[in-house]
């Protein structure tokens, strides 16, 4: 796992969003972007300078939905105008979503300077490929933290993260590069998620769990504390891992058995 950039976002509010909010400045401490970033964002907020354009890669229904939070966020604290979708050439079958235009394939656009992205797409592997691609391009993946996220003292949020509505990551959590937590999902105290993982809706990682790269956790899904689930593994909806999950390998039920994957 790659943290020689953790707390790397360029997403940080103008000075009047945290002065006198406790809790502004307790998602501040989560929050890091470089030097330019900083000023860049402080300056947009006082209307110096021209704002970030973010663009989402891939507009399925979770697209719709980081579309919704990017919006709370650049209401909030002034961190992007939205442009539009990336989609990949072969799934395009439309000009439009919600409102705002698909502008081609992420491997056929043409970036510029104002340009940052965020990955909407759920499924770890074809993240992974896609993210990898962009940034072979020179692409900047900005954290997309929602504003009733919670983050604690001591945690290190890596490059490209997406915290949904009413995520809760409590305390010493360390999440890699390009984790999505969807809505109403925690994370307990010196949780560890690797590069990539997606939790969906309503999912609990405990105390001490250890999620590998590239893992699935389905809705409502459980780790258990100082479970260790290995990288590419799948945790089936509803599901309860009490202690360890096999690499590469589908677990369902409760307690989680192994239905898919290595013998």
């Amino acid at each position: 796992m790659s943290f020689s950039n953790q707390l790397k976002s360029p997403l940080l509010p103008p000075p009047h969003w945290w002065q006198g909010n406790q809790q502004g400045l307790r998602r501040l401490q989560a929050l890091s972007g470089s030097f330019q970033s900083i000023v860049q964002t402080i300056v947009v907020g006082l209307g110096g300078i021209e704002m970030d354009r973010l663009l989402i890669l891939g507009a399925g229904g979770f697209g719709r939905e980081v579309l919704a939070w990017a919006t709370d966020v650049a209401k909030e604290c002034k961190a992007w105008e939205i442009g539009g979708f990336l989609v990949e050439r072969r799934f395009i079958t439309e000009d439009h979503v919600d409102g705002l235009p698909i502008l081609g394939d992420p491997f056929e656009f043409a970036l510029s300077e104002r340009d940052c992205f965020v990955c909407a797409i759920g499924d770890p592997k074809t993240r992974m490929r896609i993210v990898e691609g962009m940034k072979r391009m020179g692409a900047r993946f900005p954290n997309l933290i929602h504003p009733s996220a919670l983050i604690g003292p001591k945690c290190r949020i890596g490059e490209g993260c997406i915290l949904c509505p009413g995520v809760v990551v409590t305390t010493n959590v360390i999440l890699g590069d390009f984790v999505i937590l969807n809505v109403h999902s925690s994370v307990g105290h010196d949780a560890v998620l690797g590069d990539f993982c997606t939790l969906s809706g309503h999912c609990d990682i405990t105390g001490g769990a250890v999620l590998g790269k590239r893992v699935f956790m389905g809705t409502h899904a459980t780790v258990l504390p100082k479970a260790r689930v290995g990288d590419d593994a799948v945790v089936g909806a509803g599901s309860v891992a009490l202690r360890a999950v096999r690499s590469g390998t589908a677990v369902m039920g409760v307690p989680a058995k192994m239905i898919a994957g290595f013998d």
